[in-house]
């Protein structure tokens, strides 16, 4: 099911406990799932905000989330919280803007273990990124997640090369061509 904006929130706390569900599963199992339910929250509310704003979720036959996927189009100036500052290290800030501003920005994508392996993460990308301004989108990762990694090479995601010596803990892929 799609949701353009704040209509994610009327179906939040169903988002959240998927969230929660997958991210503090390893790799990601050092987090605290309170803590991380929390933040999400807070974090989910302000992103439907955010111009563009589009989710889509993948709800079992008892109506829980088995599959999510949020983001939005990237602004200029490009961010500097969270991870974006990694992202500008890694790639300079005239690559950023070249292939990240004005492109689709992927910023959650998660598969509960029990729909691992059916197709679910492929199609909610495929679906969400279809229709990206200019068939452009990026996302970026842990470069510990190492299945996560696999996943996006598997399916055509590409990473640009980091500035020498600039390499990070994140990685950026883009979409494919």
């Amino acid at each position: 099911m799609r949701y353009f904006g704040s209509d994610v929130v009327t179906v939040a706390d169903k988002l959240v406990d998927a969230y929660v569900d997958v991210f503090t599963a390893p790799p990601w199992g050092q987090r605290d799932p309170a803590e991380t339910r929390s933040a999400f929250r807070e974090r989910l509310e302000a992103d439907a905000q955010r111009p563009g704003f589009r989710a889509i979720l993948a709800f079992s036959d008892t109506g829980e989330v088995d599959g999510f996927v949020t983001g939005w189009t990237t602004s200029a100036p490009f961010r500097t919280d969270r991870a974006y500052s990694k992202v500008t290290e890694r790639l300079g800030i005239d690559r950023v803007g070249e292939l990240l501003v004005g492109a689709f920005e992927i910023d959650e994508l998660g598969v509960r273990s029990r729909a691992r392996g059916t197709g679910l993460g492929r199609r909610l990308l495929s679906n969400l990124t279809a229709t990206a301004p200019g068939a452009r989108a990026w996302l970026l990762t842990w470069h510990q997640a190492h299945d996560t990694l696999a996943f996006y090479r598997r399916i055509g995601w590409r990473e640009p090369e980091p500035r020498p010596g600039k390499e990070t803990d994140i990685v950026v892929f883009l979409s494919p061509d």
